[in-house]
C-alpha cells in the first residue's frame, strides 16, 4: 500500500511541477521584451548603422519591444532584416532574460565601381550600393562595366584579394570596350596590360617574376607600361 501510496505522491509532484513551469512559462510570453540588442557580426566597418536596423524590428506597425513575446514571429523579423540591401544575413532570438538579440552579417564589398551611381561589388560578385556611414577602401574599377562583363571583373577582383602581393599593390582596374582589362599599381607610375583573363594565372605569375627582378635592379621607375598579354612573356615599355 506504501509503495503506491509514494507512487501516487511522485505523479502528484511531477504534475504540479510541470504545471507550476507551464503557468510561469504563460506569464512569461505574456510580458513585453525587456530590451533589445543589436550586435554585428565580422566586419568592424559598419554600412549600415544599428538605428537603420532598429527601425526594421516592426511588426504589424508596433515596435517589438512593446509586444508581448508570444505574439512575436522572429522568423519575420530576420527576413525583414536580411532583405536590406546592406545586410548578408541576420538571426533574431529570444534571450534567456527576455530579451530580443538580433545578429547582423553585413554584406561584403570588395570593389568600388565608378560610374553614374557607383556602386561595390561584394564578396559574391553581386551589385551593393555605397553606404552613407561609411565607404570602404577597396580595388576601384573605371571603365567600361555593364552587367554583361560584371562576371569578367568580378573574376579579375576575386583574383587579385585572394592573393598577398596584388591585393597589397593594386589600387585600381580598368576595363575596356573590348573586355581587356588593365591594372594600376600603388608604388609604380606604368599600367600593367593584362588583356583577356586567359592563362591570368601563368600571366600574373610572369608580372610578379618581373617586378622583383625590376625592383632590385631598380628600374621600375623607368617604365611607362607593362604588357601581360602573352602569357610566356613580360613586355617592358620604357
Amino acid at each position: 500500500m506504501l509503495k503506491y501510496f509514494n507512487f501516487i505522491k511522485v505523479i502528484f509532484v511531477l504534475l504540479l511541477t510541470i504545471s507550476l513551469y507551464a503557468f510561469s512559462s504563460f506569464q512569461s510570453n505574456l510580458k513585453s521584451v525587456s530590451s533589445v540588442n543589436i550586435d554585428f557580426i565580422g566586419e568592424k566597418n559598419l554600412y549600415i548603422s544599428k538605428s537603420s536596423i532598429d527601425k526594421l524590428l516592426i511588426q504589424n506597425n508596433d515596435y517589438i519591444e512593446c509586444l508581448e513575446k508570444d505574439i512575436i514571429d522572429l522568423n519575420e523579423l530576420e527576413e525583414r532584416i536580411s532583405s536590406h540591401e546592406m545586410i548578408q544575413n541576420a538571426e533574431v532570438y529570444l534571450t534567456v532574460k527576455g530579451g530580443i538579440m538580433v545578429d547582423v552579417e553585413q554584406r561584403k564589398p570588395l570593389a568600388r565601381v565608378i560610374s553614374n551611381p557607383s556602386y561595390y561589388l561584394d564578396e559574391n560578385g553581386k551589385k551593393m550600393p555605397l553606404s552613407i556611414e561609411h565607404s570602404a577602401r577597396v580595388l576601384l574599377v573605371h571603365g567600361q562595366v555593364d552587367q554583361n562583363n560584371l562576371d569578367i571583373i568580378f573574376e579579375m577582383v576575386n583574383t587579385i584579394q585572394n592573393d598577398s602581393f596584388l591585393k597589397l599593390y593594386i589600387t585600381d582596374i580598368f576595363i575596356d570596350s573590348e573586355n581587356k582589362i588593365s591594372m594600376s599599381l600603388r608604388d609604380c607610375d606604368f599600367k600593367v596590360l593584362v588583356g583577356d583573363l586567359n592563362h591570368l594565372k601563368q600571366k600574373i605569375i610572369n608580372f610578379k617574376a618581373f617586378y622583383q627582378i625590376a625592383k632590385k635592379e631598380n628600374t621600375l621607375k623607368k617604365y611607362k607600361k607593362v604588357n601581360l598579354k602573352f602569357d610566356k612573356q613580360v613586355i617592358g615599355v620604357k
